[in-house]
């Protein structure tokens, strides 16, 4: 039986601890809901695109997509967090070596370039669109990339990567320079280009 003095008490109040704890599985669980990006972490060479950018090649990739064509993004996690804004209803996998995006659930595929066929083997063919933004500008990496892009097999194929990966990408993907260029929240020192194995400036600009 509780007393008049224990009523007067009011509620229990949270430790700062324990405060800080549901703050933190609010926002995470915010984050899921919405697709947001968390903060870039540069270590692992991150750079989030302008929302202009984003929103830019989520459209390009519904479109080029259609109703039923699933979408892979491939260390772009922003174009992600897009995508699932503008309501994509499409099949979407965020393959990302980053762990803090475990947040998206069964969308999220952990995923290390250095493994590239590291991904289940039923999405072989099963992907119309790819996007991919190698974490790294160097042919090892890109190289590698590009083996878990072949073993998709996708109709349409989207790369942003800086300007000196040009040939790489051609020889690699058989990818070409598109005129729409990616922008980023922060400027870059490198120049960044965007390439496609089909005529992306006819729908993106």
């Amino acid at each position: 039986m509780r007393s008049a003095e224990s009523d007067d008490e009011g509620p229990p109040e949270l430790s700062d601890y324990a405060r800080a704890a549901l703050e933190e599985f609010l926002r995470e669980r915010e984050e899921q809901e919405k697709g947001t990006a968390p903060e870039e972490d540069w270590q692992l060479s991150q750079f989030w695109y302008s929302d202009e950018t984003a929103t830019a090649l989520a459209k390009e990739a519904l479109r080029a997509a259609g109703p039923e064509g699933a979408i892979a993004c491939i260390s772009c996690p922003t174009l992600y967090a897009k995508l699932r804004e503008l309501g994509c209803k499409n099949t979407l996998k965020l393959l990302e070596f980053d762990r803090r995006f475990e947040c998206h659930g069964e969308d999220f595929v952990h995923y290390d370039y250095n493994a590239p066929l590291e991904i289940p083997l039923d999405w072989q063919g099963k992907f119309t669109v790819v996007v991919l933004d190698p974490p790294f500008l160097s042919e090892e990496c890109l190289s590698k990339t590009a083996e878990t892009v072949k073993f998709l097999r996708p109709t349409f194929i989207i790369l942003c990567t800086g300007a000196v990966m040009e040939p790489y990408a051609e020889r690699l993907l058989g990818l070409r320079l598109c005129n729409f260029e990616p922008k980023h929240t922060r400027n870059l020192g490198n120049e960044f280009k965007c390439f496609a194995n089909y005529n992306l400036d006819e729908f993106c600009s």
